[in-house]
């Protein structure tokens, strides 16, 4: 039988499994530049999940995913579109990420960009999120979110759109959103704004979403 076709997991057994595959992702040191500890949302049992790119440096002192400026953003992001608040999202919808230690700083300033061997690394604490959770509705933010399940050269094609997607035969939506941060300026131009607006529309009206509510 494939994965696609078995029923879920019962939500008791699935929820101990979240629970402890959550110590160990804390506990993961497997890539020498990044600096830890991991980040990490906790064990919410959803079948929603975000996924950001990587936490930077302000996440980790406060122990939780967009923690700070981009993360202001994307909580009024999700509070004018869906009614629901930053608290209810972190309550409620599992909160992933490309890499989960901070990458450390560029010599020439900002965020260094995770190198491909260190996404490769950290891809298996997603992919096992993926069969303990699966979830119906994935939300990627940024690009390098987007591309660890499709490819994306530019944010105009993609966000705006919900995409039918099967994962090592897990079956979900796919609504990718521009990043949050200030640092992208994409979601703040003329071809950028409607779309980020239809993306919003399309997750708050999706099944998934509605339930939490």
């Amino acid at each position: 039988m494939s994965l696609k076709t078995k029923t879920r997991k019962p939500a008791g057994k699935a929820e101990e499994e979240l629970v402890r595959h959550v110590s160990s992702l804390l506990k993961c040191r497997l890539c020498p530049k990044m600096i830890p500890p991991p980040v990490s949302g906790g064990p919410v049992f959803s079948r929603v999940m975000s996924v950001g790119q990587a936490p930077g440096d302000k996440e980790p002192k406060f122990g939780r995913p967009f923690a700070w400026t981009a993360g202001k953003t994307l909580f009024r992001w999700f509070k004018e579109s869906a009614g629901i608040d930053e608290a209810k999202f972190r309550s409620s919808i599992y909160m992933a990420a490309v890499c989960r230690c901070f990458p450390g700083k560029k010599a020439g300033g900002g965020d260094r960009v995770p190198s491909p061997e260190e996404v490769k690394t950290c891809s298996a604490w997603l992919d096992r999120e993926l069969e303990i959770l699966r979830p119906a509705l994935i939300i990627p933010i940024g690009k390098l979110a987007i591309a660890q399940f499709m490819e994306v050269e530019k944010l105009d094609e993609v966000v705006g759109k919900v995409f039918h997607l099967d994962r090592g035969g897990i079956a979900f939506d796919l609504i990718p959103l521009p990043h949050s941060s200030g640092a992208s300026p994409w979601r703040y131009s003329a071809a950028g704004k409607p779309l980020l607006a239809k993306a919003l529309s399309l997750i708050a009206a999706h099944p998934a979403m509605k339930a939490l509510r």
